[in-house]
């Protein structure tokens, strides 16, 4: 700016000519005759220069560009993803200039954004937790499917824990926070939600919140001050709020495969563990698992484990069952018609009657299933033994190998139905490892039938007596013991003869 003035100056004020400023200044014309009309003081913008090395790559990082545009958020990757991808296509350049590419290409697809202003918080060890789920995509045995994360944040040490369910109702807000707090070691003081409607069931004017009555008990029993956000104040929740996009990046781009939510669930905990060796973002010397281990020890202690169910009443069926989420699950003939409480957890579904459980059944999230226990039919199998054969509860009851051998030979013989649910009484009193015994015997000695296999089975479970020594008193002890003498059978043989 101060070449600018010096030649203004000398224009207008000493009269100089173009000719003689340049010369005495050492510029050229051109630039003497443009800065003449220049008054404010010139702003210069950087042209972002993309590398040689990419131009062979600029048309495959376009492509995967506007295909992602189309994806939901979420789904999209990072300019380190893409870097990453044009790695493994041979791609020698920089990141950096991967990322300057990106940024073009989005400001001029999207135009310049607003950035919102916020007020940055701090919290003290032990304080405060932070909740949040989220919606990201995996692929589990074989199967594409959406599912939800639950993620928790310690808002000091930024130490976090994520988990993963088919879904998001309460059941799974409760299995997610236990084993939040057995990963942390602890309880916060505090925990931070939006206003789901599993924790809050009215919002008032201001903080003021009705909390859900069951999510109430959870945090009874683990003694932690359930806060609810402002409606549509993520940023007092800002740190989960973050780490959600920050997950998805990690640990869910490129897609995800597993077997099972367990070992979904296995490998996330283990990636937590492994991601808290990363710098903390305001303690810059240290790590997240530094200030963890120095905030762990003030966390309240875990003193019991809560039974996170959900738990509706309803009257099983004619049929022996009970409708959860569209599927079916068996209870004991006793109880048919019967109101019973049904207990549903992340994992299982148990079915309580007169204060005792009846029934307990792994949790199944497809729809339309039928659960059964075949057990729970051995009352009615008595009456009714016809219905063994075409019975939902046992046309694919897994039974051992001798059992089903034992069981396709005595159906072939009269009355072989009514035979083998005898058979399967008497197991439900005995169990199916001794009635598996018998039918191995049975096999083995080459004969089967019913009654065989049912004394087989009486042979196991009959009670063994011990064997006690017998004291006779002394007064009919013998004097003389006889002497054995086989010439006495002749004798009888004679005299038999006789007659």
């Amino acid at each position: 700016m101060d070449i600018i003035y010096e030649i203004r100056r000398r224009h207008s004020v000493q009269k100089q000519s173009i000719s003689a400023i340049a010369r005495e200044m050492g510029l050229s014309r051109p630039t003497v005759r443009k800065h003449l009309n220049t008054v404010e003081q010139p702003k210069y913008q950087r042209l972002l220069t993309v590398s040689p090395r990419l131009d062979e790559y600029k048309d495959q990082l376009t492509s995967w560009l506007e295909e992602e545009s189309k994806l939901p958020r979420s789904r999209r990757r990072t300019a380190q993803r893409l870097f990453e991808g044009l790695q493994e296509l041979g791609y020698g350049g920089a990141y950096d200039s991967i990322q300057r590419f990106v940024k073009q290409w989005k400001s001029s697809a999207h135009g310049p954004k607003i950035t919102e202003a916020f007020i940055p918080l701090v919290f003290l060890p032990a304080d405060a937790c932070q909740f949040d789920w989220s919606q990201e995509q995996v692929e589990i045995a074989g199967i594409m499917q959406t599912i939800k994360v639950a993620h928790f944040r310690l808002a000091y040490s930024r130490q976090m824990f994520v988990a993963a369910y088919p879904r998001e109702t309460q059941e799974m807000v409760f299995d997610a926070h236990i084993w939040a707090f057995t990963f942390f070691g602890g309880v916060p003081a505090r925990l931070i939600y939006d206003n789901l409607k599993t924790v809050v069931d009215t919002v008032f004017v201001g903080k003021e919140r009705q909390f859900n009555r069951r999510f109430l008990t959870l945090a009874n029993h683990y003694l932690f001050e359930p806060v609810a956000c402002t409606p549509a104040s993520g940023w007092e929740k800002g740190q989960v709020e973050n780490q959600v996009g920050n997950v998805r990046e990690w640990l869910f781009t490129p897609l995800a495969r597993f077997a099972s939510f367990a070992d979904l669930n296995a490998w996330l905990t283990t990636r937590c563990q492994e991601l808290a060796q990363r710098m903390h973002p305001t303690q810059s010397q240290r790590t997240i698992a530094d200030c963890y281990a120095d905030a762990q020890p003030l966390l309240r202690p875990v003193s019991a484990h809560f039974d996170g169910y959900v738990e509706k009443m309803m009257r099983a069926s004619s049929t022996c069952l009970v409708k959860v989420d569209r599927n079916k699950y068996s209870v004991p003939a006793r109880f048919a018609g019967q109101a019973v409480s049904v207990r549903t957890t992340a994992n299982l579904v148990r079915v309580v009657a007169q204060g005792e459980v009846i029934a307990a059944h792994a949790r199944q999230f497809s729809r339309d299933q039928l659960i059964c226990d075949p057990w729970h039919y051995l009352p009615v199998l008595e009456k009714k033994p016809g219905a063994l054969r075409n019975g939902a509860p046992f046309v694919e009851w897994t039974l051992p190998r001798a059992v089903v051998q034992v069981r396709d030979r005595i159906l072939k013989q009269p009355k072989g139905d009514r035979a083998f649910v005898e058979l399967l009484m008497l197991a439900g009193e005995a169990g199916l490892d001794a009635l598996t015994v018998a039918c191995e015997l049975t096999l083995e000695g080459g004969v089967i039938s019913a009654p065989i296999v049912m004394n087989e089975l009486r042979r196991l479970i009959a009670p063994h007596l011990p064997a006690a020594a017998i004291h006779l008193p002394d007064t009919i002890a013998l004097t003389m013991e006889p002497l054995a003498n086989c010439h006495r059978y002749d004798y009888l043989l004679g005299a038999a003869n006789v007659h």
